[in-house]
């Protein structure tokens, strides 16, 4: 980052490009274009689409609700209509029934969210999107280093789409990336995230001169990465592998401690799966008051998602969804990042089978 700040070159320029490259060598794809944001990488990914340009009986795109806001405000804001599905009661992904159930050749395109780190049943949603001709979008902003029978998460879905915010796995600050397989999409993707421009600023700038001049081929947005925060990928990438390891070392000591408390349910792990375990969201009776609990034996917990649905802008879209709602009022996140102590998880994991002694007296 430093030899950044000195070069004096501080936009989009040839850390970005270096942090593309070996992403998408990482996890196993043709292609990476690096954004902003993973809000942003869900938006160049829908706009490619052309959802806005096409019939309204032709912009369905099937999504679960359990998720954050960004997943379906992309759909809204690329001019499609979310058609929201049910979630698997395991692992809290999108459920393969549902999808099947509601794809129609309306659909346009099915979002895969991998909630809290582990993957969509992506092989069957694939098949089902493709068989009617939709794309399959991947939400991954919690599944950077996952994999799914025995592929990196990445290298599966037509287009997947990664966070890099402060607290992901691979933490930039902020920042977020689309992985591909087609070059020709790669190229388009990458100029939307530049406006639409056909050359960057680094591309226009030689040894000896500056060329101002560039053509506008589509409408784009200002979405793309920059050197700064990739330097920091860079590092961060490397490290991906030791500090995933230790979320999921983290996730295996909550799991055996709470292994025979009977008023809780553990975060699911499929066999064919490796979870990133960007999250580990309990499912517990008496919500509010557990994290009341939690809170005073000074454990912070947080809440992961309240489903898009029951917000005010998705109302005309909402429809029964009999598994998040039932999910959701019991969802409870504990902490679970690689800087935790042995200390702080003895902490969490005394907090929470206390609960149990206080929840019968």
């Amino acid at each position: 980052m430093v030899d950044v700040l000195r070069s004096g070159w501080w936009g989009l320029g040839p850390k970005t490009a270096e942090f593309e490259s070996r992403f998408a060598e990482a996890v196993g794809a043709g292609h990476c274009v690096g954004t902003n944001s993973a809000s942003s990488a869900l938006l160049l990914s829908l706009a490619t689409l052309n959802l806005a340009g096409r019939h309204p009986a032709e912009r369905e795109v099937i999504t679960p609700a359990l998720t954050f806001v960004s997943t379906n405000h992309a759909i809204l804001q690329a001019g499609g209509i979310p058609v929201f599905a049910d979630v698997d009661p395991d692992t809290l992904t999108i459920d393969p029934a549902e999808v099947e159930r509601l794809i129609t050749p309306r659909t346009a395109a099915v979002m895969a969210v991998d909630y809290g780190g582990h993957p969509a049943e992506l092989d069957r949603i694939a098949a089902l999107a493709h068989k009617f001709g939709a794309t399959l979008v991947e939400d991954a902003a919690h599944s950077c280093g996952a994999s799914y029978r025995g592929r990196s998460v990445g290298s599966i879905a037509d287009l997947t789409c990664f966070s890099f915010h402060a607290v992901k796995n691979l933490a930039m600050g902020e920042g977020g990336a689309i992985t591909l397989a087609g070059a020709e999409l790669a190229e388009r993707l990458r100029k939307m995230s530049r406006l639409g421009l056909s050359r960057s600023t680094w591309e226009r700038t030689g040894v000896d001169s500056y060329s101002w001049d560039y053509d506008i081929e589509e409408i784009g947005l200002k979405a793309h990465l920059s050197d700064l925060p990739a330097a920091i990928g860079l590092v961060q990438l490397r490290r991906l592998g030791e500090t995933n390891g230790r979320r999921r070392a983290i996730a295996g000591l909550y799991s055996a401690a709470f292994a025979g408390l009977d008023w809780l349910t553990l975060p699911a792990e499929l066999d064919h799966v490796r979870s990133a375990w960007h999250l580990y969201a309990i499912r517990v009776d008496e919500r509010n008051r557990f994290i009341e609990h939690m809170a005073g034996r000074g454990v912070a917990t947080s809440v992961h998602y309240k489903p898009t649905h029951l917000y005010r802008p998705y109302v005309p879209y909402a429809r029964p969804l009999p598994v998040t709602e039932e999910a959701w009022p019991r969802l409870v996140t504990l902490p679970l990042f690689p800087g935790l102590t042995d200390s702080e998880i003895d902490q969490v994991i005394s907090a929470v089978r206390s609960f149990a002694v206080t929840s019968r007296c």
